[in-house]
């Protein structure tokens, strides 16, 4: 399974990536901002994306948009700061399906994809 893990922050990224990689997790592709995550789903292959909303050049949401307005259907997992629940709402009304406040742990994370993948 291929993960795209999209944020803005390299601390973040790493320890998102360093979460999967514990959990199993090899096949990792990532971008800084949703204008670099959306050219890794354009080359294809990305099973499962873990972004971020809050970003320069694209942010998270405009980045789910995007997604799924090229007719992207892999699951989407967002993870930010945002914890309000019309943010919530908005989020998953751009496309993301499931939710993910920061700062998280392990155990939540695999919660989520274990519930977006099956």
């Amino acid at each position: 399974m291929k993960i795209l893990v999209v944020d803005d922050s390299p601390t973040m990224r790493r320890i998102i990536i360093g979460n999967l990689v514990r959990m199993g997790h090899a096949e990792i592709v990532e971008g800084e901002n949703g204008r670099a995550g959306l050219e890794q789903v354009t080359r294809g292959g990305v099973d499962l994306i873990i972004t971020d909303w809050d970003m320069p050049e694209m942010d998270g949401l405009d980045f789910v948009k995007a997604v799924r307005a090229g007719g992207g259907a892999m699951p989407i997992l967002m993870v930010t700061t945002r914890a309000a629940t019309e943010d919530i709402l908005q989020a998953l009304q751009a496309g993301a399906n499931t939710y993910v406040v920061k700062p998280f742990t392990q155990e939540s994370l695999k919660a989520k994809i274990n519930s977006l993948m099956g």
